[in-house]
C-alpha cells in the first residue's frame, strides 16, 4: 500500500528561483488513494486526469474548425489532426513528468523559474487562453440548446453562466465524481459519432490517404488557417497547465519509487485517453467530409447549418439529433475542465485564491460579452467566425506555455532524475519548432496579402 502523502510538499532540486508554495488544487491534492495489490488496481487508480484532458482535445472550438476543414477540403486535413494528436501525447506526457517530479504544476514553475517581468506576461496569456476557450464554449453550449430545444442563441449565452453551480456541485463531492462525469459524457460522445458515422458511410480509402501530409498545407493560406485552428483546439495552452495539476490529485509515494510508478501510470492513462480523443476528432472532420464536401456543401463551418443538413443529407433524424447531444456534453464537459484550468493558473502564477464561483464568473463573463454582442449583430454566421478565430488566437499563444514547459522538463538541476530523455525533449522541441514556424507563417500571409 502507498502511504497518502501529504498536500504540502518539499522538493530536493535547486533550479527554481523560489520555493514552493501550497501545492497545486491544495483542496484535492492527493486526496485520491492509489493503493492496490495488483498492476490492473494500480494502474486504475491513476485513470482520470488524461480524460479530463482530453475534454480540451474535442470542445466545441474543434467542433468548429474540424466542420470547417472537412466541408471545404474534404479527407486532406486528417494528417493535421493526426499530427496535432501525437503532439499532444508527447506535450501531455512532459507535464505529467513536471507535476509529479517537482511538485509544481506548469503555472506555479513558470513563477518559481522567471523573474515577475517575464512570468507576469505569460499569465496574461494564460488567461487570455482559458477566455478563448471559454468563448467557444459558451457558443457552442448555447448553440446546443438552440438546436435540442429551441433556446435563442443570446439567452442560451447567458444560461451558461450558471454551470458554475454544476462544477460546484461536483467538486464538492468528490475529485472522482468529477473524472466520472467527464467520463460518462465522453462516452455519449462517442456513441453520438458511432450513430453519425455509420449513417455517413465515408470512403475509408480516402480516410487513409487523407493521413499522408500534403504540401498544399503551406501554400494554400486558407487550408493553414483551418490547419492552425485544428492545432489550437487540439494542443491548447490551458491543457498544459490542467494536467501538470491534476496528476497531483493522486495519493502516490512522494519518494522516487512512488514518483517513477506515478509517472508511468499518468502517462499511460494520457496517451489512452488523447488516442480516445483523436478518435472523436477524426471523427468530426470524416462527418464533414462525407456528409457535407462529398455533396458539394464545402462552405458548412456554422454548428447549426451542420446540424440542419445532417438529417436530409444522411437520411434521417437521428443523425442530427445525436450531432446535438454531442455538442451540448462537449460544452458541459469543457466548462468543467476550463473552471479548473483558470484555478490553477490564478493560484499558481499570482498565488491569489478566490472563490470558485467568483473566479468562474469572472472569466465567464469576459467570455459572453463578446459572444452576446456578436451573436446580435452577426447571428449565427458571426459566431462560427468566432469560433474557428478563437481556435487560432489559441494556436497563437501555444507556444508561451510550449517553450517553457520543454525547457523544464529538459532541465537536469530542475527535474534532478527525473529528467525527460533526450530524445523527448528533442521531439518536444522540434514540436515546439513547428507550432512557431506555422504561427509566424499565417502571421506574414495575413499581414502581407500573400
Amino acid at each position: 500500500m502507498t502511504d497518502i502523502a501529504e498536500p504540502q510538499h518539499q522538493t530536493p532540486f535547486s533550479g527554481w528561483r523560489g520555493r514552493p508554495g501550497e501545492a497545486s488544487l491544495a483542496e484535492v491534492n492527493a486526496s485520491v488513494r492509489v493503493g492496490g495489490r495488483t498492476p490492473l488496481r494500480r494502474m486504475l487508480a491513476f485513470v482520470g486526469p488524461g480524460y479530463l484532458v482530453a475534454v480540451g482535445y474535442m470542445d466545441p472550438g474543434n467542433w468548429a474548425t474540424s466542420l470547417a476543414g472537412g466541408s471545404q477540403f474534404g479527407y486532406a486535413l486528417m494528417a493535421v489532426v493526426a499530427m496535432s494528436s501525437l503532439m499532444a501525447i508527447l506535450l501531455q506526457a512532459l507535464c505529467a513528468r513536471l507535476g509529479v517530479a517537482t511538485g509544481r504544476d506548469l503555472a506555479q514553475a513558470c513563477r518559481d523559474a522567471f523573474p515577475k517581468p517575464i512570468s507576469f506576461p505569460l499569465w496574461i496569456l494564460a488567461e487570455a487562453a482559458i477566455c478563448a476557450t471559454d468563448l467557444a464554449e459558451v457558443i457552442g453550449t448555447a448553440i446546443g440548446l438552440n438546436l435540442l430545444f429551441g433556446i435563442p442563441l443570446e439567452i442560451g449565452v447567458v444560461l451558461t453562466a450558471l454551470d458554475v453551480f454544476l462544477v460546484l456541485m461536483l467538486q464538492r463531492v468528490g475529485f472522482r465524481w468529477i473524472e466520472a462525469f467527464v467520463i460518462g459524457l465522453l462516452l455519449v460522445i462517442a456513441s453520438c459519432f458511432a450513430i453519425q458515422l455509420a449513417m455517413a458511410d465515408p470512403d475509408l480509402g480516402a480516410v487513409i490517404r487523407g493521413l499522408a501530409p500534403t504540401t498544399e498545407l503551406v501554400k494554400n493560406r486558407e487550408m493553414l488557417y483551418i490547419a492552425l485552428g485544428i492545432v489550437g483546439a487540439t494542443v491548447m495552452p490551458h491543457n498544459l497547465y490542467l494536467h501538470s495539476s491534476v496528476v497531483q490529485t493522486r495519493a502516490y509515494g512522494r519518494d522516487d519509487a512512488g514518483k517513477r510508478e506515478a509517472i508511468k501510470w499518468a502517462v499511460t492513462d494520457s496517451t489512452i485517453a488523447l488516442s480516445f480523443a483523436f478518435l472523436i476528432n477524426a471523427s468530426i472532420l470524416i462527418l464533414a467530409a462525407a456528409a457535407f464536401h462529398a455533396n458539394g456543401r464545402t462552405e458548412v463551418a456554422e454548428l447549426g447549418e451542420a446540424h440542419t443538413l445532417l438529417g436530409p443529407l444522411l437520411g434521417g433524424s437521428i443523425a442530427a439529433t445525436a450531432f446535438g447531444v454531442a455538442l451540448l456534453c462537449c460544452g458541459l464537459n469543457s466548462t468543467v475542465t476550463a473552471t479548473l484550468a483558470g484555478q490553477v493558473v490564478m493560484e499558481g502564477f499570482l498565488r491569489i485564491r478566490l472563490s470558485p464561483w467568483l473566479r468562474r464568473l469572472i472569466t465567464r463573463a469576459i467570455a459572453i460579452v463578446p459572444a452576446i454582442v456578436v451573436t446580435i449583430m452577426y447571428g449565427e454566421s458571426g459566431t462560427a467566425k468566432l469560433l474557428v478565430l478563437s481556435q487560432v488566437i489559441l494556436s497563437l499563444q501555444l507556444p508561451f506555455a510550449v517553450i517553457p514547459l520543454v525547457w523544464f522538463t529538459a532541465s537536469r538541476s530542475k527535474m534532478g532524475d527525473f529528467v525527460a530523455p533526450r530524445w523527448m525533449s528533442v521531439l518536444a522541441a522540434l514540436v515546439a519548432a513547428v507550432i512557431v514556424a506555422l504561427n509566424v507563417k499565417l502571421v506574414f500571409d495575413f499581414a502581407t496579402g500573400a
